[in-house]
């Protein structure tokens, strides 16, 4: 049976008659399928079946329509237009009728994307692209192809927080790496702008020790601001990397971030005057790449590193001695970098405003309190549940004949180890 394409009237009937049950609605995706190059063709004359199906009910074949309309460049003018039913139709969308065609659901909001880009309104999408991430889940642990279109709208509307609520979901599986090197690196910059540098830190790393058989661009960006972060939230980097990290990342990455590295060097030696003088003669190099702000706060971040490590010395200092030790220009300036620190708990201390003097206290915290109990617990919830996850995943990966296959060609030698006690005797 082939579907009825001879007219909108009749493609409206056949969508309408064929969205009820299940089974209907799966016979319909079949013979959609099988008049999909007819639909596409005539996009428009198919278009006014979109003002005559409910895409709550009808999401299927609407869906098909909608596509098919969105799939041709659309004129800046037309824009507009486009977009009210495209997010119509995200908001009402029946979810199990879409996740039967994923990659024309995803096709249509990767154009929404474009769109609000064109018309340099990315706030319209924010929203609509979040429903769109939670209807096309089979889980939160999946990570979708729309997570990077959605961060990246994020970003460029400053909706930082709506950015990170989706940050804070655990992803396990992943189905194209370039999306997940996408997801880290915008969730890394969202964490940036929410001066969440924990977190940024935690995402960058994963682009750059992600598994990769060739250099790309996105791991070359995430590890100069891997560097930044660690300066402005460690006070310090290493260049060594991690064991598991690729060999393609170890061989190349240093060699496309070499003022970054170079930046780290000069911050490592405590000399104010010298990093600033580097970060001005490099100032061109950290604008092009779109990082000048983040070196800014590195500089800053040295002031307070060099203010932190005076607490492992003293008890009770004066504000001009801290700004002579810690090279701060004024006593004005070293109170404020005190201040700023003790609002964001790096260091814990009293101001005395009469005499100027800073006296440096021990961290407050007792940790018995009905909140820090609730937070450990919390804590160790999480990593029980992400044992019991890798404890899955390991044993699903050791019956896979794919890695068993690839493991057995690249293993030099064996270890009797690593094999099961077998019986010395075997009756024959």
């Amino acid at each position: 049976m082939n579907l009825n394409v001879n007219s909108v009237d009749s493609l409206v009937t056949e969508i309408q008659g064929l969205s009820g049950s299940p089974q209907d609605v799966s016979h319909l995706n079949n013979l959609l399928k099988q008049s999909e190059d007819v639909i596409r063709s005539q996009a428009a004359t198919f278009a006014p079946c979109l003002t005559r199906l409910d895409p709550s009910v009808h999401s299927l074949g609407y869906l098909y329509v909608l596509e098919a309309c969105t799939a041709s460049p659309v004129p800046e003018a037309q824009a507009n237009e486009l977009i009210l039913p495209v997010v119509r139709f995200i908001d009402v969308c029946s979810a199990e009728q879409i996740r039967l065609v994923p990659d024309k659901f995803i096709a249509v909001c990767k154009r929404l994307h474009e769109l609000v880009m064109t018309l340099n309104a990315p706030m319209r999408a924010v929203g609509p692209l979040l429903t769109a991430i939670r209807k096309i889940q089979p889980s939160p642990e999946h990570l979708t192809p729309l997570h990077p279109d959605f961060l990246q709208v994020c970003l460029s509307a400053k909706c930082y927080k709506i950015g990170y609520s989706i940050l804070e979901d655990d992803i396990y599986k992943v189905d194209q790496p370039r999306d997940f090197f996408l997801y880290c690196y915008y969730g890394g910059m969202i964490c940036i702008g929410q001066k969440r540098f924990a977190k940024a830190l935690e995402l960058f790393h994963n682009v750059v020790t992600a598994p990769m058989s060739s250099m790309n661009a996105i791991a070359v960006e995430a590890y100069k601001k891997y560097i930044l972060v660690s300066l402005i939230h460690l006070r310090q980097f290493s260049s060594t990397f991690p064991k598991y990290t690729s060999s393609v990342a170890q061989r190349n990455l240093k060699n496309f971030s070499q003022p970054y590295i170079e930046l780290a060097n000069s911050y490592s030696t405590g000399n104010i005057s010298e990093l600033q003088a580097f970060v001005q003669a490099n100032q061109e190099k950290f604008e092009n790449g779109n990082n000048l702000g983040l070196v800014k706060q590195v500089v800053s971040s040295m002031y307070k590193r060099n203010i932190q490590r005076l607490t492992q010395t003293y008890l009770t200092l004066s504000l001009q001695d801290i700004a002579n030790t810690a090279q701060i220009n004024s006593p004005k300036e070293a109170e404020m970098h005190v201040l700023e620190m003790i609002e964001d708990g790096e260091i814990y201390a009293t101001i005395n405003q009469k005499d100027g003097m800073v006296r440096f206290l021990e961290d407050p915290e007792q940790y018995k309190t009905c909140e820090m109990i609730e937070h450990i617990d919390s804590s160790i919830q999480r990593i029980m549940k992400l044992s019991k996850k890798l404890t899955t995943m390991d044993e699903s990966m050791s019956c896979d004949p794919l890695y068993l296959s690839k493991v057995g060609r690249e293993r030099q030698r064996f270890d009797f180890d690593d094999f099961d006690n077998v019986p010395q005797k075997f009756n024959l």
